[in-house]
Order: C-alpha cells, then sequence, then structure tokens
C-alpha cells in the first residue's frame, strides 16, 4: 500500500476546487506539492516502542507526506509524538490482536477494499467493497468485523442514497449483507423495501451486536443476531451506535432537522432503563461513530471548517452539562486498544 495515494488524490481535490486565474492555480499547486512533501508538524515517535501498550489509533489527516496513513499514540499521551504505521486508510479500527482497514484505491478505475491486518500491521486477508468506505467495528477479541459502504450517494444526506452492511469472520465465513436478516420493527415483521443498515458496534465475539436500521425516513436502535440472522428494534432516532465497554450504554448521534440543515449532536441511552443523555455541550455538528474512551468518556472526528481535508479527534464526558475538549489534532476515525 503506498502511502503516496493519499496526499495525490488530497492534491488533486485542492486544485479542483481552486479558481481564479491561472497564476492563481499554478501557485496553489506549488503550495499544495510543498504542503504534502513535508514533514508533519505534529511530533513523531523516533521509536516504535512509543507506541507499545494501550493507544489510541487514526487516521493522520496533517495535509503533509503522512495524509491518510494511520498512527498511533500512547493512551497515556494522546497528544504526544505519534508513530506511524506505514498503511493508509479511510476508516480505521483496532483491537489488540486485529486492525480493521477500509481504503480507497484511485486509478484508472476506482475501487475500495475492505483489509485484515494483524497486530504488527501486515495484511492478512482483504474484501472488496461494493461502494465508498464508511464505517467499520471490530468485535472486542477481533474475531468479527462489520464494515458498511455506501453503494449510491456520498453521505446521508443524500436523497435515495444505499449501504451495503457486511459482517464476517475474520479470516472465515461472512454472515452476508444485514439487510437480508428478518427485522422486527416495534416487535412486528418487517420488510421494507427502502431499508438500509449502517454502524454496527458488537455486543460480544460471537453473535450480538448493535446497528442503526433506516426505513421510511426514520432511524432506530436495532439489536441484531448473527446466529438467528435477525434484527429487532430497540429505541427510535438513533444513529451509528458505539457500545460502551461496561455494555450498559450506546453513544450515538442524534439528527436535529432534515435534508441539507440536518445537524447531529451526540448522545448517550441507558439500555437498562431507556434514558436518553444529549450532550449538549457539544455544539458543532457531529458526523461521525463514536467511540469510548473508558466509561466516561466519547471521543468523534470533527472537520476543521478552514482547512478541507484536516479533521481532529476530540473528547467528551458524558455528563450532559461537559464541554468538549481537543485530544488528538489531526487525526480522524479513532479507536481504542486497551
Amino acid at each position: 500500500m503506498s502511502r503516496r495515494t493519499r496526499p495525490a488524490a488530497f492534491a488533486a481535490l485542492c486544485l479542483a476546487l481552486a479558481g481564479g486565474s491561472t497564476a492563481y492555480v499554478l501557485q496553489e499547486r506549488a503550495d499544495t506539492q510543498e504542503r504534502i512533501s513535508s514533514p508533519p508538524s505534529v511530533p513523531v515517535a523516533t521509536s516504535p516502542a512509543a507506541a507499545e501498550g494501550p493507544v489510541l489509533v487514526f487516521r493522520h489527516t496533517g495535509v503533509d507526506q503522512e495524509y491518510g496513513v494511520v498512527a498511533t499514540v500512547p493512551l497515556a499521551d494522546p497528544s504526544g509524538p505519534r508513530s506511524f504505521t506505514g498503511v493508509v486508510c479511510d476508516r480505521v479500527d483496532a483491537t489488540a490482536t486485529t486492525r480493521s482497514c477500509l481504503r480507497t484505491g484511485r486509478g484508472v478505475v476506482t475501487s475500495y477494499d475492505a483489509l485484515v491486518l494483524d497486530a504488527d500491521w501486515e495484511e492478512t486477508g482483504s474484501a472488496p467493497l461494493p461502494g465508498l468506505p464508511s464505517r467499520t467495528r471490530l468485535s472486542p477479541d477481533g474475531s468479527l468485523v462489520a464494515t458498511t459502504a455506501f453503494v449510491s450517494g456520498h453521505s446521508y444526506l443524500t436523497r435515495g442514497f444505499s449501504t451495503a452492511t457486511e459482517v464476517r469472520r475474520v479470516g472465515g465465513a461472512s454472515y452476508g449483507n444485514l439487510e437480508e436478516f428478518a427485522l422486527e420493527i416495534d416487535g412486528e415483521p418487517a420488510a421494507p423495501r427502502d431499508r438500509n443498515v449502517w454502524g454496527v458496534t458488537f455486543a460480544d465475539d460471537d453473535r450480538i451486536f448493535y446497528a442503526t436500521v433506516g426505513t421510511r425516513g426514520r432511524t432506530y436502535l436495532v439489536r441484531g443476531d448473527l446466529v438467528e440472522r435477525t434484527l429487532e428494534t430497540v429505541a427510535d432516532d438513533v444513529e451509528c451506535p458505539s457500545l460502551s465497554p461496561d455494555g450498559t450504554r450506546i453513544a450515538f448521534k442524534q439528527a436535529d432537522g432534515r435534508g441539507s440543515g440536518r445537524r447531529w449532536t451526540p448522545a448517550v441511552l441507558d439500555l437498562a432503563t431507556g434514558e436518553r443523555t444529549v450532550l449538549s455541550g457539544e455544539e458543532r455538528n457531529v458526523d461521525d461513530q463514536l467511540a469510548w474512551l473508558d466509561d466516561d468518556t466519547v471521543l468523534y472526528g470533527v472537520p476543521r471548517p478552514d482547512e478541507p481535508g484536516v479533521s481532529d479527534v476530540w473528547s467528551l464526558d458524558t455528563d450532559p452539562d461537559a464541554e468538549p475538549e481537543l485530544l488528538v489534532e489531526q487525526a480522524w476515525s479513532p479507536g481504542v486498544v486497551r
């Protein structure tokens, strides 16, 4: 995998967006090329040992020679020097033994792939994706991997978008597209033709998971069973769920508004009581699948409005009055390896 693919694509995007005179475009090309050829502006570890122990895994988004490359930082020092893996991903998740990487291959024909890698970031398997990478999650022990891709459209705001979400056993068989599982909405069998499933989070390493089902303009949190091949609704208006480490709560994004005016706010659902806590201290649009740093803190990426392609990872306590804090700059798609 070439780490040069991403910076070249970013440069092309910058040039495509640039307007004005030929001189302006040429200067933009020179400036962009200089940036993507430069070393990272954040601290870089000088030894792989810096990445040992519990780490935070993420996609580096600094516009430099490491753009798009997966990096790690120690959980004890998230703002400290980062170690680069050499692997380019659009989305990433990791456990102590397994890594999942969704990537876009740009060439004469654009391709999309889901890679499985070992603890040393060496590829052990791959499968094609039917469209643009969106989400990936591993079960706690790394034996199950879920992937979501957009089959048509490029975001949840696109009219008529379609997703394909698949769960497979690492090194083994696929359970197929989750849209083919038997669906119950509020206890009644349902088979809507417009259903979409996305944002898997695993409850165990064998069969139980949670996900989002969207149909007829509504979204539902569903509890899935890989053995029974079933999906049962648990709550309304839940998108991109993430199960807490203690298994008691779901962190998710909650939609406010519709269409181009839609905005997502992080929230937490208590599975035992159904109580919903909106984390209103975060006032920006959070269009991400949250991750849990610990039992009381969630993580997510937020793009920088003034720097295309650059995003940062923020942390937020699950207290409703908490304010977000910058955790890792120039980062996206965080995953915690405990």
